[in-house]
């Protein structure tokens, strides 16, 4: 897999380059989507709609397959959110912060921010639902082999689950290498099954023409838009196009889609659905009824290897997601490990893999089945589809400069099929969509509570502190006594003395020779440039106002970055210096500008959170930490 840096180019990159990053971009972008026809033709004649196998509705229902991925996939995301990158990076925080980094209306920028929590709160919903489905999916074609396996479907799903979650702090990197050529193994398969069935029932190819797909929706009516519901779970995953966007670029992404991944797909529905005009009964699994009894097994393994792939993809967006989110300041700091030296986007992050893996298992342990797990899949995909929409008309306007008019035709067509899509899904609450929504709701209420906690706390330290300048000023030969070294106190306010240092003077009666207030600051930009990341300022008296900058897909390391300060005029030998941090003991507090249960819920959160000796890489025999207590 290439380097996110080297990735962001990828739209530029030449013929020789592109190939390596079209393979990756079918390893790891379309593992989700790819997998889709394991249950999506079924789910449609066998959900809550209740529709017939006739002639028609395979028609139809193929025709709003066809035509939705066109619509979704090809047109919104393929060919125009994946234009909207930040520094060529996607997903829905990028976008958020791309947003963020032109809106200055306070009321507008919360509202951004909020549909950016939600959207990444809706992520993890996927996130645990997406393995789930699909390797159940996979190994319930043992049962098409036998019916021996079937008490054997659950603890088979949950040993392979729970393998390819232990083995994540092993990193991708020797894994990944293995994912374009099966992946792509597996779309050449299904679309060699779909071509065979098509040629025994050509006809199916009539679903070409949207007119079917109108004319079902109008004759259905009703079980047409429950069919919707099910219509959606074909194309899960779209999102990964624009969100894996840093990783391979715009172009092989492009080109991995239109070229073999959309035709593939294609294919292989049109071919199910000429299996069941042929033999309707073959609605117990169409996709595995498909091919002959003698390739049965290699399809179950070929098709687990793939669903396992698509699994790894959702996983590793979850580690990004969360890194970008600590970045951007919406969670606590977590432990981040790096599992590669040479990949920076390839992370693990302990809590988050523990956290998925509990609510796949549970998910797996409630629902035992694809089918039922289908119910509730759906929400959280078009919940994120609709905001990204969102998000994506506010950048066309503030960051493209398009009219009014202009952006409210674009996005507000692709926001109607997205609101279309929504509230058929949302039929399928009591089913089981309750599950992501619940999800989303807690992951949601936790980020919310974080960022406004953050935002409260910092502005009553403002409050009780002293201007930099005033303190500096009354600083004279003397007094107080200077100590020799470097004492370096990090802060989130640079204009206002931090409360380590009053607390260590007031203590100890001493400052060091050399003083340096220190800010690390997450930039709305994936990736910041080595001649941006410092900005140092002296302020006289040995002095110093230093801020570190780092982007939202960075993670910081203080004392690397403290080395490029001798180019500046100012040299650390780390074993002369120290590194003072606050350690805030926090209690909920009687005039509260939260309610009472959400200043503990903030307030556990930070008893949780990494040290910031870790986070920021900080050796740790050459921290102080100040305590203080802090009401909220």
């Amino acid at each position: 897999m290439p380097t996110a840096q080297n990735a962001s180019n990828g739209h530029h990159a030449n013929g020789r380059s592109t190939a390596p990053l079209v393979v990756g971009a079918i390893g790891v972008v379309f593992g989700d989507i790819g997998t889709s026809p394991l249950y999506a033709i079924r789910e449609c004649f066998s959900g809550t709609s209740g529709l017939p196998i006739t002639h028609d509705n395979v028609l139809g229902i193929l025709s709003l397959i066809v035509w939705s991925l066109t619509v979704v996939v090809s047109l919104k995301y393929a060919l125009f959110i994946m234009r909207a990158d930040n520094q060529g990076q996607g997903g829905i925080l990028a976008l958020m912060a791309l947003a963020l980094n032109k809106v200055q209306n306070p009321r507008d920028r919360r509202i951004l921010l909020m549909l950016g929590i939600a959207g990444a709160a809706l992520f993890y919903g996927d996130g645990m639902i997406t393995p789930a489905i699909s390797v159940l999916s996979a190994v319930e074609g043992l049962k098409i082999a036998t019916p021996v396996f079937d008490p054997y479907v659950v603890p088979i799903t949950i040993a392979i689950v729970i393998t390819l979650f232990v083995a994540q702090h092993r990193g991708t990197g020797t894994v990944g290498a293995f994912f374009g050529p099966i992946t792509a193994l597996w779309f050449l398969v299904i679309a060699v099954l779909g071509v065979i069935q098509i040629a025994k029932v050509p006809e199916v190819l009539l679903a070409l023409n949207p007119f079917y797909a109108l004319k079902f929706m109008l004759v259905n009516r009703l079980a047409a838009f429950l069919v919707l519901g099910a219509v959606v779970l074909a194309f899960t995953g779209a999102e990964a196009l624009y969100a894996d966007m840093g990783h391979f670029g715009r172009r092989p992404i492009r080109v991995a889609w239109f070229m073999l991944v959309f035709p593939s797909l294609i294919v292989n529905y049109f071919g199910q659905g000429a299996l069941l005009l042929h033999d309707p009964k073959t609605i117990e699994n169409p996709f595995y009824l498909m091919a002959p009894s003698w390739a049965l097994y290699p399809m179950v393994g070929l098709a687990t290897a793939a669903t396992i792939i698509a699994s790894q993809a959702v996983i590793s967006g979850a580690f990004s997601v969360s890194r970008q989110a600590v970045q951007l300041g919406l969670c606590p700091r977590m432990e981040v490990r790096h599992t590669s030296e040479a990949e920076i986007g390839q992370i693990y992050v302990p809590q988050i893999n523990w956290l998925l893996l509990v609510g796949i298992v549970l998910l797996i342990l409630m629902f035992q089945s694809s089918s039922e797990l289908a119910a509730a899949y759906g929400i959280a995909v078009t919940g994120c589809l609709m905001i990204d929409t969102i998000q994506a008309f506010v950048v066309v306007q503030v960051v493209w400069g398009w009219p009014l008019w202009r952006a409210l035709a674009v996005c507000g067509a692709l926001f109607a099929v997205d609101v279309v899509f929504f509230s058929s899904n949302m039929v399928k609450v009591v089913d089981g969509g309750w599950f992501p929504l619940l999800i989303g709701a807690v992951i949601f209420l936790l980020l919310s509570t974080w960022y406004k906690g953050r935002n409260i706390l910092r502005s009553q330290m403002r409050d009780d502190s002293i201007p930099v300048e005033k303190f500096v000023a009354r600083v004279t030969d003397g007094r107080p006594m200077r100590v020799p070294g470097t004492a370096v106190f990090l802060t989130s306010d640079l204009m206002n003395v931090p409360f380590t240092l009053l607390h260590n003077l007031k203590h100890n009666k001493v400052l060091h020779e050399r003083t340096v207030f220190l800010s690390v600051t997450t930039d709305d930009r994936p990736f910041v440039k080595d001649g941006e990341r410092l900005k140092l300022e002296e302020l006289g008296k040995g002095f110093y106002r230093l801020q570190l900058r780092y982007g939202f897909k960075e993670s910081p390391n203080v004392p690397r970055a403290l080395s490029g300060c001798q180019a500046l005029g100012l040299k650390f030998d780390l074993m002369e210096t120290s590194f003072f941090l606050g350690h805030e003991k926090l209690v909920p507090g009687l005039h509260s500008k939260m309610y009472r249960w959400r200043d503990n819920i903030f307030i556990w959160m930070a008893r949780n959170a990494v040290s910031a000796t870790e986070f920021f890489r900080i050796p740790s025999n050459r921290v102080v930490e100040v305590g203080t207590q802090v009401e909220m």
